[in-house]
């Protein structure tokens, strides 16, 4: 299996709720917690919000779209799988012992289904935004807590780096303002590959970490914090910018980087007249290069500024939880002591801290539930709109 798909089992281990446990939400995995939401069996039950509306839309699939008849069909195969289970539960009473025990094992294989096909409907009635596709630019900053603030922002952008490998997505650095004992001031990268904005979008806000940092003599447990910031990359027909508009000035570069830093005029700054949004970049030797780099920098700002503008005015009532624009907003912890990871929006923690930072399956596990909350909340925001 290819790194970044996962398994069917796996999919229903973290996203199937314990009917038992109302505090469950949305997703209820091994190690998750999550705040409250309706259960997906309360969603989907018989006279329950989702399944009034699916049988309201089922007689038109015009209103449905190009996924109607996809949808009408799934909607079906759900009420089937849902009248073989309640015929199955039936068999548990049986006299033979044989026949229950076989009963059990189709119940499982049908909850399982039913989970399935109730995801599908998810997918098929929440629309894909018009950046899911694009490429992205990753920023992260050190925060609040000197030195080890700026070791924990370079330890963030190594995961981030890792998360991209994982997803056999190209990853291209653009900045990096190391700091004096290893650590990171700034840095930002171009990631490219297979949906990169859809699941990177909700990484962006405050990263918190506590722990003992490298500098503490006495053992005291310390938090600092850093900033993320996911900006989806334009294409040419998403956003057109007017040279005219563009001031270009070229300066030689400075900070570590090798003997040609301060001999050539190789950093580049462009500044936006009509917004007033700069870009900078003076990762390369090559001024063309570096002018490149910027550009595509501040094409991800300009489109970013006109995408907020855009979701204020459709969402300006709407209070999601798992947002994608909270800058200033604490969205994670990362607690060492404990070896926790805490996501805040969905009360998600993941144990095995060091195996987090390495960037593969337990961060793609906690990006994964992020997206299926959002799918959820999104779908709950549909039926309240056309209930």
């Amino acid at each position: 299996m290819p790194p970044g798909e996962r398994p069917v089992s796996a999919l229903l281990r973290s996203s199937t709720p314990d009917p038992g446990d109302r505090r469950s939400g949305l997703l209820c995995g091994h190690h998750t917690e999550f705040t409250q939401l309706p259960p997906l069996e309360e969603l989907f039950a018989r006279g329950g919000p989702s399944r009034t509306f699916l049988e309201r839309q089922a007689g038109s699939e015009a209103q449905l779209g190009v996924k109607g008849p996809e949808l009408v069909a799934v909607t079906k195969l759900l009420s089937e799988k849902e009248r073989e289970l309640r015929e199955t539960e039936h068999l548990l009473h049986d006299e033979n012992e044989d026949l229950r025990k076989l009963a059990e094992n189709e119940i499982i294989l049908c909850q399982k289904e039913i989970t399935q096909l109730k995801h599908q409907i998810i997918c098929l009635l929440v629309p894909s935004e018009e950046t899911d596709e694009s490429d992205l630019i990753l920023e992260v900053t050190a925060g609040v807590g000197g030195q080890e603030a700026m070791l924990f922002t370079s330890e963030m952008f190594d995961m981030y780096q890792q998360y991209a490998a994982f997803k056999r997505w190209n990853f291209e650095t653009l900045e990096y303002f190391p700091s004096e004992i290893g650590g990171l001031r700034h840095a930002s990268a171009s990631i490219g590959g297979s949906e990169a904005y859809k699941h990177m979008k909700f990484e962006g806000g405050v990263h918190r970490v506590q722990r003992v940092p490298k500098t503490e003599k006495q053992g005291r447990i310390h938090t600092s914090t850093m900033t993320v910031a996911i900006l989806p990359q334009p294409t040419e027909i998403n956003l057109v910018i007017n040279p005219k508009d563009l001031r270009i000035d070229t300066k030689r570069a400075s900070g570590a980087g090798g003997q040609h830093v301060n001999t050539t005029d190789s950093a580049v700054r462009i500044v936006h007249l009509p917004t007033g949004v700069v870009s900078e970049c003076q990762q390369e030797r090559s001024q063309l290069k570096n002018r490149e780099m910027a550009m595509k920098k501040l094409r991800a700002k300009l489109y970013n500024m006109h995408l907020e503008e855009e979701t204020s005015k459709r969402y300006s009532a709407r209070k999601i939880q798992v947002g994608t624009k909270g800058r200033s907003e604490k969205i994670r912890t990362y607690n060492f002591p404990q070896n926790r990871v805490t996501d805040h929006r969905i009360n998600k923690s993941l144990h095995g801290l060091e195996t987090f930072m390495q960037g593969d399956y337990l961060l793609d596990e906690l990006i994964q539930s992020l997206k299926d909350y959002a799918d959820y909340e999104y779908l709950l925001e549909i039926i309240s709109k056309k209930a």
